[in-house]
């Protein structure tokens, strides 16, 4: 019996978002149906029942169970190396479908070879827009990102700047990059610009794999014609000085490093 080839390969993280990420997969289910496709959950030592969740409701995802948190990078490239999909697919744990996204990302690239990487609008519960790509940033404007809840940098030119604020987010549009919380990806471009840099524990490795790809010389584009919900945690906002915000920092400060200050295409 031939196996059907699979389509896209969803992985996500999740680590302490057991509801959320009960809403995600349900919401995967329901408006994903004509793509033949897996989900690779990696669980980051959550523990708040998250894996014992997988195993009892959702008995066709795969699933790794991580004894420690392993960060972000490290995470999902254990689940790219699991997956079989033609394309791949990161997503939060956060996110709810309301329409048939994924398809709709996946009909894109099908019809858009030259495309290597694309991410849909994201908006919050009440449809606000999320500034989910952005131009690739100087050192003061990820410094004012840790800042924003302060005025006077919220409403900076830099910052303004680097989320596209003054960009109506409508049309389709080659960008710097788009978050993590999107990506979608042909499986190829693996060959090309490998995994996510596992050096980097949470932070930029999402934007350290769009440069990659840009350097490459393949296109990263914003897809604004379909909408996915970002219940978006902001964990590193919550505790300025807790570990998970020391090492959002390092992460930065790496990617300085690793690219000599010059982050650009």
């Amino acid at each position: 019996m031939n196996i059907p080839a699979i389509d896209v390969s969803i992985v996500i993280i999740s680590w302490r978002m057991k509801d959320l990420l009960k809403v995600c997969l349900d919401s995967i289910y329901k408006f994903t149906n004509r793509l033949n496709f897996e989900i690779i959950v990696i669980d980051n030592d959550s523990k708040d029942g998250t894996s014992e969740m997988i195993e009892k409701d959702y008995d066709k995802i795969i699933l790794i169970k991580n004894p420690e948190n392993k960060g972000v990078a490290p995470a999902r490239n254990q689940g790219i190396n699991l997956a079989k999909g033609c394309y791949i697919l990161i997503l939060d744990a956060d996110m709810e479908l309301k329409e048939n996204s994924i398809q709709q990302m996946y009909n894109y690239m099908e019809q858009n070879p030259d495309v290597a990487l694309v991410g849909c609008k994201l908006v919050d519960s009440s449809n606000k827009l999320q500034y989910s790509c952005k131009r690739f940033p100087n050192l003061l404007a990820l410094i004012f990102r840790r800042m924003e809840h302060y005025n006077l940098v919220k409403n900076s030119k830099i910052l303004k700047n680097h989320i596209m604020k003054e960009w109506d987010h409508n049309s389709i549009s080659e960008v710097d990059y788009v978050i993590g919380a999107c990506q979608f990806f042909k499986r190829e471009l693996l060959a090309n610009v490998g995994l996510y840099d596992d050096k980097i524990f949470y932070g930029p490795e999402d934007m350290d794999f769009c440069l990659r790809i840009w350097r490459a010389g393949s296109k990263v584009v914003y897809y604004p014609l379909t909408s996915i919900f970002h219940h978006e945690q902001r964990i590193t906002k919550k505790k300025v000085l807790s570990k998970i915000s020391i090492m959002h920092l390092l992460g930065i400060c790496y990617i300085y490093w690793k690219y000599k200050g010059k982050i650009k295409r």
